[in-house]
């Protein structure tokens, strides 16, 4: 009866102070949403997420702040109030005033963001006015609402075509694997592709020295994201067309680079 009752103490232990999940559980989807904070609303997100309601009074808020970049694009910062960013338990139970937020670009989603501060290439914003929106999520996807509206805030983005001034709005869009003008090349450039669930070349160690930047061409047979762990920087991955991610690896360690939807590791980044 003793072990019996060790066991259970254990588990009660793990269950209340283990470490959260990082994915929904196998065989549920966003709308099987966890956690009894606010009220479950029928309407969704274009994504299907659907929204999470809460009282006006202390209900999570974001303003966006976009700032031009020195070398590529564009800073994004997210001052938030009521809401703290939980990178280490996405997937679990919605929690009051916590979880992540999504980056969209006129409606199409562009990253997830674990953190306030977000850096969009110039690569992932063809030429012309823009309208960018952050929206915060729960840990379990759904979206923050208050009366009926996402907690989300916007704003507004022009992008210069190649060669022209900025706010010029003729020309043809950018793909997404093209360089920013005028970014400075490369250190290193790795070459990635994913077909059928399958990483070419095979998953491997790249060696870099602090302050080097690393190119990361990636191209999917598949609509993914890439997501550089420890710098929270991420891409969306059109189907079947290259994108690039250009980082400057300011710390050392060892970081994953993988794809979000397959779960796909494409590289780890040892950088000494």
């Amino acid at each position: 009866m003793l072990a019996v009752a060790l066991l259970l103490a254990g588990a009660t232990a793990a269950g209340c102070g283990g470490r959260p999940t990082t994915h929904h559980k196998p065989g549920t989807s966003h709308e099987q949403a966890s956690g009894s904070t606010g009220r479950l609303l029928d309407t969704t997100d274009a994504a299907g997420h659907r929204h999470r309601e809460v009282p006006a009074a202390g209900a999570p808020e974001v303003r966006l702040t976009v700032r031009p970049d020195t070398e590529d694009g564009w800073n994004l910062e997210l001052a938030v109030q009521n809401f703290r960013f939980t990178p280490g338990s996405t997937g679990g139970a919605a929690l009051p005033g916590a979880g992540h937020a999504h980056l969209e670009l006129d409606g199409r989603k562009l990253a997830r963001l674990y953190g306030p501060w977000h850096h969009l290439p110039a690569a992932q914003v063809p030429p012309g006015p823009h309208t960018l929106t952050v929206r915060l999520y729960a840990d379990d996807h759904t979206a923050w609402a208050v009366a009926g509206t996402p907690v989300q805030a916007t704003a507004q983005l022009t992008a210069a075509a190649p060669g022209a001034t900025p706010g010029h709005t003729h020309g043809t869009p950018t793909p997404p694997g093209t360089p920013a003008p005028g970014a400075p090349e490369a250190d290193r450039t790795l070459t990635v592709a994913v077909r059928d669930g399958k990483v070419s070349p095979a998953p491997g160690r790249t060696e870099l020295k602090r302050g080097e930047r690393v190119a990361l061409r990636v191209t999917s047979d598949r609509a993914d994201t890439l997501h550089v762990h420890g710098y929270d920087r991420e891409l969306a991955l059109p189907p079947s067309q290259e994108a690039t991610l250009v980082l400057t690896v300011d710390r050392t360690g060892l970081f994953e680079v993988e794809t979000h939807e397959s779960g796909l590791v494409l590289t780890q980044l040892v950088v000494r």
